[in-house]
C-alpha cells in the first residue's frame, strides 16, 4: 500500500480496462482528443419541456469544463444552492459538449440566461419547465469524433463499421468510470485491505460504482471470450433496449431472435447488489463464476445496501456515419443512456493517446 491508496490486483485492471475484444484485432493506432473540439458529444432528453414552470432549463456548450464545475458556476451565477442545479448526466471534460443544466427560475429571466457566455461555457437555449432536472433523463448521446494520424485504409475501416453496424458492440463501462489510472479501484482496494470508508459521500460513491462496473465488465468480457454475449439462451434475462425492464428468456422462437436482430432487446448481466440472481442455465454459470472471482467486491457491494440490477450486455451503435480526409477520419453515431463511446473507438482501433477523461455515469 502507498498512502491512501490500496494495491489493486492485476487482474482487477484486466477486468476493468481491458477487457476481450468482440470483433477481431483492432486496427493500429489512432490519436484521440488531440484538442477538445475532435470530441463532441450532444445529450438528447427523454421529455419534451413544459415550457413554463418554476424551473430554467438550460442548453449549454461546454468547452474542455468539467459538468460539476459547469453546474456550480450556474449556481453562484444564479445565487442558489449548488444542490438547487440538476444536470442528466456527466460529461467528458477534454471535449465540447452540450447538455442540459436546470436552475430555479426564481429571479432571473430567460433573457439573462441567453446572455451568459464564458471562456468555458454558454447558453445556447432558455425553456421553462415543470421541475429539477434528474439525473439519467436521457435517451442517449450523439457523438462526433474526430481520429487523427490514422495508418489504416478506408476499406479496412469500412469492414470494422460494418460488423459494428450489424452486431453493435460490448457494452463495456470505459475507463472515465474507473478515474485516471484506475484510481477509484484504488479506492476499492484500500477499502477492503484497511476496512476504511473512503471519505466523503463523493468518493464512497464512485468507489462502489468502480466495485459494481469492474464486476459487470468481468461477466461481458467472459461472454465475449465465450463467443455469446450478444446472443440469447434459455436462462438468460433479456433486456428492453433503452428500458430498464427485463424479462425472462425461456425459449429462442422466431420472434425473439428477430427483435434480437433489431436490436428490440439484448441479453444482460447484472450490475451488483444483494439479493438472489434470476437468470438460469449458462447464464448463471457465467455470473456465478464472476462473482466468485470478486467475491470480496461483491460482498462488499451487498453489505453496503445495493440491489442486484441488471444492464444490457450490447449496445446498438445507431446512425453510424464516416468521413475521411487523408490521416484524419471523423465518426458520429448514436449511443444509448450510460454508453460510452470508447466501447465502440476499442472495437475499431487503439487509441494512441489517453487524455484524461471525465465519468460519463447516468449520462
Amino acid at each position: 500500500m502507498s498512502g491512501s491508496h490500496g494495491r489493486r490486483a492485476d487482474f482487477w485492471t484486466r477486468a476493468a480496462l481491458n477487457p476481450a475484444r468482440a470483433h477481431g484485432a483492432p486496427l493500429p493506432p489512432a490519436e484521440l482528443k488531440a484538442q477538445p473540439e475532435d470530441f463532441r458529444v450532444e445529450e438528447q432528453l427523454s421529455f419534451v419541456p413544459s415550457g413554463s414552470g418554476p424551473h430554467w432549463l438550460l442548453r449549454v456548450e461546454k468547452r474542455a469544463a468539467n459538468t460539476r464545475w459547469v453546474a456550480a458556476e450556474i449556481a453562484r451565477i444564479a445565487a442558489v444552492p449548488a444542490h438547487d442545479v440538476g444536470y442528466a448526466g456527466l460529461k467528458d471534460r477534454q471535449a465540447i459538449t452540450v447538455q442540459w443544466f436546470s436552475v430555479p427560475v426564481l429571479a432571473t429571466t430567460a433573457d439573462f440566461w441567453r446572455s451568459v457566455h464564458t471562456t468555458e461555457f454558454r447558453v445556447l437555449d432558455v425553456q421553462g419547465n415543470t421541475r429539477k432536472l434528474k439525473r439519467g433523463a436521457l435517451t442517449g448521446n450523439r457523438f462526433v469524433i474526430r481520429l487523427r494520424k490514422v495508418a489504416w485504409s478506408r476499406e479496412q475501416l469500412e469492414l470494422k463499421l460494418a460488423t459494428l453496424r450489424t452486431h453493435g458492440v460490448p457494452n463495456y463501462f470505459g475507463p472515465q468510470r474507473f478515474g485516471r489510472d484506475g484510481y477509484n479501484l484504488d479506492r476499492v482496494a484500500a477499502w477492503l485491505q484497511t476496512g476504511h470508508v473512503p471519505g466523503g459521500r463523493a468518493e464512497r460513491g464512485f468507489a462502489l460504482s468502480a466495485a459494481r462496473s469492474m464486476i459487470f465488465n468481468a461477466l461481458l468480457s467472459r461472454r465475449v471470450e465465450a463467443g455469446d454475449w450478444s446472443q440469447l439462451a434459455p436462462g438468460d434475462l433479456a433486456s428492453l433496449d433503452g428500458s430498464g425492464s427485463h424479462f425472462q428468456v425461456t425459449a429462442v422462437d422466431e420472434e425473439l431472435q428477430r427483435r434480437l436482430l433489431a436490436f428490440d432487446i439484448h441479453p444482460s448481466g447484472p450490475m451488483w447488489g444483494r439479493g438472489e440472481l434470476q437468470t438460469h442455465g449458462r447464464a448463471l454459470e457465467h455470473e456465478r463464476a464472476v462473482a466468485e472471482e470478486f467475491k470480496d467486491v461483491a460482498d462488499l457491494l451487498a453489505a453496503q445496501g445495493l440491489e442486484q440490477e441488471r444492464r444490457s450486455l450490447r449496445s446498438a451503435v445507431r446512425d453510424l456515419l464516416v468521413e475521411a480526409d487523408g490521416a484524419t477520419v471523423t465518426l458520429s453515431f448514436m449511443l444509448g443512456r450510460g454508453q460510452f463511446a470508447t466501447a465502440v473507438l476499442r472495437e475499431i482501433c487503439e487509441l494512441g493517446s489517453t487524455p484524461e477523461l471525465e465519468s460519463d455515469e447516468d449520462g
